[in-house]
């Protein structure tokens, strides 16, 4: 079917305007828009119009449209970026966002057989492990658990991580970080971090794995991030030279 630019134009006013409210905060992320016909005649439109517009909406992820419950704002994404070197919180918090973390425990413990290929450590080695749930709009979004090497892990283990990072505290302690190598990878929440994150299990996320290494290629931190696909898009700037991005299919 063919639109007039009439219509066109109705629909997309009504979709400007609604993407104006949302923005501002009239309608707050998770907020239920008001139903369809409210909506249609309130605008002076028709259904078909009205729906025009909401989809419009959703293709700008303003908007999520639940059949059998209703229209919602939808909720704001974070972006992870992947051309810095730098804690997740404050990769985030340079973005403008309020980024809570809550320190769900912390041991010094033996390294399970992956942790310890990873950071090069000889069988019964201990580590601290440092577990973290990160808070966005009011709810959990990331679950992190982060393994440090000893003797590093002891200088740093009583830091407060609710209000100071992993790499800053490394930082602070001397430790000299150079690079890391990051994998990140679709999968689905698991028992354990659906605990923390108050999602169903199952539910689709993404997964970080990062390896840091400081300036001798010692690997000093090995995290795991399991983060809401539904809270979190992964942007990069790409360029000739300065960034090397590596595609490659799932195992």
């Amino acid at each position: 079917m063919t639109l007039d630019a009439g219509h066109e134009a109705r629909y997309r006013a009504i979709a400007a305007d609604l993407a104006a409210k949302i923005r501002s905060g009239h309608y707050a992320p998770g907020e239920a828009l008001p139903p369809q016909r409210e909506l249609s005649a309130s605008y002076g439109v028709t259904l078909m119009t009205l729906r025009q517009a909401l989809r419009q909406l959703s293709d700008e992820r303003l908007i999520v449209q639940q059949p059998g419950r209703g229209t919602f704002v939808a909720p704001p994404h974070l972006a992870y970026q992947l051309d810095s070197l730098r804690s997740l919180v404050d990769d985030l918090r340079k973005q403008g966002h309020d980024v809570r973390t809550a320190v769900a425990g912390r041991a010094v413990r033996r390294a399970p057989a992956r942790i310890a290929a990873e950071l090069r450590l000889r069988p019964g080695d201990t580590a601290l492990r440092l577990e973290r749930v990160r808070e966005f709009a009011g709810r959990p979004a990331v679950h992190q658990v982060s393994w440090v090497r000893r003797p590093v892990a002891d200088q740093i283990r009583d830091r407060d991580f609710t209000v100071v990072s992993l790499y800053t505290a490394l930082a602070d302690a001397g430790v000299a970080v150079a690079r890391a190598a990051e994998v990140v990878r679709p999968g689905l929440l698991d028992s354990a971090a659906a605990r923390h994150l108050h999602e169903p299990q199952g539910s689709p996320v993404l997964v970080s794995t990062r390896i840091t290494y400081t300036l001798d290629a010692t690997p000093v931190v090995s995290d795991h991030a399991t983060i809401l696909g539904s809270m979190m898009e992964i942007r990069t700037e790409r360029a000739a030279t300065g960034l090397s991005l590596t595609w490659g299919a799932t195992s």
